[in-house]
């Protein structure tokens, strides 16, 4: 073939596609394109414009849209913006919004199974937990309490392992525990309960003045991070770790179930890849920004660093493991997902210790790192 003619042919061929393409979109029925994209209300458990949870939440919301070239517009709220924190289960399972991104462990009193896809006390890691869901079979157990609610939910963040929490006094023995009004959820708090505390279950944003006022005499919220910009040492100087309640886990993007299926499998996919990508982000900007505010916070502002004792540790799981107890007892589906939670637990957690815990421990002995 001459040169002229192979230019003659490529030209052609590409003239070809392009008609063609530009044939197809044209003739692509306008309604089909309407019925593509999605409006999608997202309602919130976090404060706006809040460093860590709150930009996380709004950053995944830009995302989708991002990501979906349009195709899914989302409009955000964040937490009192359309609902109270706490409602937010409940606007979504309804219909009245397409999505919430929340900690899934608010909702255990509608189910004790919803904690463990958030934390759960003497749990998973962070990475570990990422392991079961999407590994063994955590997600699959996700979507059968979901379906029970009319929600799909997909990990979209992570803080890694929390902090035991604020305290006005230092807690030198469980029994300093007895009597403290002390801002947890989840089943930590029930925790708590069994020693002696009164928990109280508050959303981001009101705890600071109940903190202050003395309605609560302690908080737990997150870590360095996120808890620098709440300004929790103002009233409470004693700052201990490491939490036995969250020790990782996830966040939860909870969509209604009748939405998802309204999508296109590349919609889903959209959505699902955000997800991820969000988990991800959120975890990794947390680990890098802990160590700093902790700095902060001890320097600059007169925080106490304190390590709870064994004894105290020892107290906590001895509560844990009765109050694990009468969830099994709740109903098959919360003994299916706790059984299958401890199964996987012992197996990954097993090579961590082999593997990251046992090295962690060299490196820092090593290095001089000192806890």
């Amino acid at each position: 073939m001459s040169m002229k003619r192979r230019e003659f042919v490529s030209k052609a061929v590409a003239a070809g596609v392009t008609v063609g393409a530009a044939a197809t979109a044209s003739s692509f029925p306008k309604p089909a394109v309407a019925q593509a994209r999605k409006e999608m209300i997202i309602v919130s458990t976090w404060p706006r414009d809040f460093p860590g949870l709150g930009i996380s939440a709004q950053r995944h919301a830009a995302r989708i849209t991002e990501l979906s070239e349009g195709q899914i517009v989302t409009q955000y709220f964040a937490a009192g913006e359309r609902v109270g924190a706490f409602d937010a289960f409940d606007e979504v399972a309804s219909g009245n919004a397409q999505a919430y991104n929340a900690a899934d462990y608010y909702w255990k009193g509608k189910h004790p199974g919803w904690a463990y896809f958030t934390s759960v006390p003497f749990g998973m890691t962070t990475p570990e937990w990422n392991a079961w869901i999407k590994y063994r079979g955590g997600q699959e157990l996700w979507d059968e309490l979901g379906d029970q609610f009319g929600l799909k939910c997909l990990p979209v963040g992570a803080t890694g392992t929390q902090m035991g929490g604020w305290f006005r006094k230092e807690i030198e023995t469980a029994d300093d525990l007895k009597g403290l009004k002390f801002r947890i959820p989840g089943i930590g708090g029930d925790v708590m309960a069994k020693l002696g505390a009164s928990p109280v279950s508050l959303p981001g944003g009101q705890i600071y003045e109940n903190l202050v006022s003395g309605a609560i005499d302690g908080t737990e919220w997150v870590g360095p991070y996120n808890d620098y910009f709440l300004k929790f040492y103002e009233a409470a100087k004693y700052y201990y770790y490491p939490g036995f309640h969250e020790p990782g886990g996830g966040l939860s993007f909870g969509i209604n179930k009748s939405f998802w299926g309204s999508l296109t499998k590349w919609q889903q996919e959209v959505i699902k890849a955000a997800c991820y990508e969000e988990h991800a982000n959120q975890y990794e900007e947390t680990i890098a920004n802990n160590g700093i505010y902790l700095k902060k916070m001890i320097e600059e502002h007169g925080v106490q660093l304190r390590r709870f004792s064994d004894e105290i540790y020892d107290a906590f799981g001895e509560a844990s493991m009765q109050v694990f107890e009468e969830i099994r007892q709740h109903s098959e589906l919360a003994r299916k997902i706790h059984d299958a939670f401890v199964d996987n637990l012992r197996e990954i957690a097993s090579w961590t210790a082999i593997a990251e815990v046992a090295y962690s421990v060299q490196r820092n002995r090593v290095l001089g790192i000192r806890s």
